[in-house]
């Protein structure tokens, strides 16, 4: 009887037993600009909310001021999972959806004459990306990413078959 005392106590102990993990409060939400694409002659500005210490999601909205730049506007929503030990920052891996539009030329050939005809088409795109956040004490941010995607419906006779992403962003979290 003693054993089978000893033997229900130690079970009750060993289901008893556990360790809460303790929610981190930190501040959920970022604004950024890309500074890489401010220098190339283009706006581009981010929103991310943080879900949790892992993952957060955003926005980002670019647009083009200089003229030699064919893509008229893209609109990104992402999500990212973070590996860092800080949250929601460190090595990150993103998947995203791209909404772009862009300049483009299509070649139409008749019996005597061709043409290139200028048109503006928008698509959309799926891609992945990688990257990198530090975050400083008082919630600067700096950023380095890179990602590539394919747009989905008009890239068979265009040459915006591969949509890019990337920058070197600046920013704060509040």
């Amino acid at each position: 009887m003693k054993k089978l005392l000893v033997l229900l106590c130690l079970f009750i102990f060993t289901i008893g037993y556990s360790q809460e993990k303790t929610n981190v409060d930190f501040p959920k939400n970022e604004i950024k600009g890309n500074a890489l694409f401010l220098v190339a002659g283009a706006l581009e500005v981010t929103y991310e909310h943080s879900l949790n210490e892992e993952s957060g999601v955003g926005v980002s909205l670019f647009v083009p001021y200089e003229n030699e730049i064919d893509v008229n506007f893209s609109l990104t929503p992402y999500y990212r999972f973070y590996f860092g030990k800080k949250p929601a920052a460190g090595f990150f891996v993103e998947g995203f959806g791209m909404l772009n539009s862009y300049d483009d030329s299509i070649y139409t050939e008749a019996s005597n004459y061709s043409s290139y005809d200028d048109v503006t088409r928008t698509d959309f795109a799926l891609g992945f990306g990688l990257g990198a956040k530090w975050v400083t004490k008082k919630g600067f941010i700096f950023e380095i990413n890179g990602g590539i995607g394919r747009n989905l419906f008009n890239s068979s006779d265009s040459d915006f078959e591969i949509v890019g992403r990337g920058g070197i962003t600046l920013g704060y979290r509040f």
